[in-house]
């Protein structure tokens, strides 16, 4: 399932929890496409907090709590960790990371905890959903293979990546446009791990957030900065990104895009690709100002320059998931779309 589709689905079971009919859900995927990162963002979307247990470093007992004797009985103290209305809040995510990391005597305790939502005489407050997420047992890491009365107890999606959903987070965070540019350029290398020669360093969507981050850190250090890349996203990966930001010198004038001065579109596809990404960010900064609907309208008339029509839709299309509906008020918008109604792309 697509990132986007995923998030849909995490977003309407939390909402269930408070409505009494959550079902528990386990996410599957291989390392680094974003898994923790989604069940993240749901929590900050409605402002509730993330209990983040990691059952690999557990035993046993630590879920149930440490005895004591009162009277004549026995009776557990409830861990601290666990989630608590008057501690953590009425609402909030118990995320069970890395679930498939541990041990099938670990995760047997977990068991009454994610389908009755209890231990012993410990309940999780009601507007409390509950995630797991892990690694499929050919990714290469620790894992284990999940129990049959444990997985029953889930409903399970399996997280695929997706370059267009990609894309726009990358957007939405401010990930530098020249590896958006690259990433349109070469989108097989979004993620690229072969679990049967278990790299060290390997192109994922955390990888490549590594990257946005060495691009800018070591951007004055020519020397450094391909090594750094290669460090991020693997040797290959990161020959061919040094290589295409060191071409990005002959990519032309953006700004004066935006101001609506003419501006040939550059013949190399990388450059193509670069510029689209380039505006795209132009019109993100934009958006808060009086001139986003004339910036936008200048950035359409450009798409329409394009040899190749797709890259102009790829460029319309990033730019309505980066600023939304508003895309639709520019009056160059209606004359573009029907002059490229047949190769359209993009969903509205």
């Amino acid at each position: 399932m697509r990132p986007s589709q995923l998030m849909t689905v995490l977003e309407r079971e939390f909402v269930s929890a408070e409505e009494g009919h959550h079902t528990p859900v386990m996410v599957w995927g291989p390392p680094g496409v974003g898994k923790s990162q989604m069940i993240t963002q749901i929590a900050e979307k409605h402002s509730v907090p993330v209990i983040d247990i990691r059952l690999s470093q557990m035993e046993p007992s630590d879920l149930r709590g440490i005895p004591f004797r009162v009277g004549d009985f026995v009776e557990w103290s409830i861990p601290a960790i666990l989630p608590n209305a008057e501690r953590h809040g009425t609402a909030g995510i118990l995320f069970l990371d890395e679930i498939t990391s541990a041990p099938p005597s670990v995760s047997a305790a977990a068991y009454q905890l994610i389908l009755d939502r209890r231990l012993g005489e410990y309940r999780v407050p009601d507007g409390w959903a509950i995630f797991a997420a892990g690694n499929r047992q050919g990714d290469r890491g620790v894992t284990y293979t999940m129990p049959a009365p444990l997985a029953n107890r889930f409903s399970h999606f399996e997280l695929d990546v997706n370059l267009d959903d990609w894309v726009a987070w990358a957007y939405a965070h401010g990930i530098d446009e020249r590896l958006i540019a690259f990433l349109r350029f070469r989108p097989e290398l979004l993620f690229d791990f072969d679990p049967a020669h278990n790299p060290v360093a390997f192109p994922s969507p955390r990888s490549w957030e590594f990257a946005h981050r060495a691009l800018h850190k070591f951007a004055g250090q020519p020397r450094l900065l391909v090594e750094t890349l290669q460090a991020c996203v693997g040797p290959s990966a990161g020959i061919e990104l040094g290589a295409f930001v060191d071409n990005l010198d002959k990519l032309p004038d953006v700004d004066a895009i935006v101001r609506g001065e003419t501006v040939p579109v550059p013949k190399e596809t990388d450059l193509q690709y670069a510029v689209a990404s380039a505006l795209v960010g132009r019109a993100i900064r934009y958006r808060e100002t009086g001139e986003a609907q004339e910036v936008y309208g200048r950035i359409i008339d450009y798409a329409g320059q394009f040899p190749d029509r797709e890259m102009g839709v790829m460029l319309v299309s990033d730019m309505h998931r980066a600023i939304g509906q508003e895309l639709f008020n520019v009056p160059q918008f209606s004359s573009w779309a029907k002059a490229v109604a047949d190769v359209m792309l993009y969903d509205v």
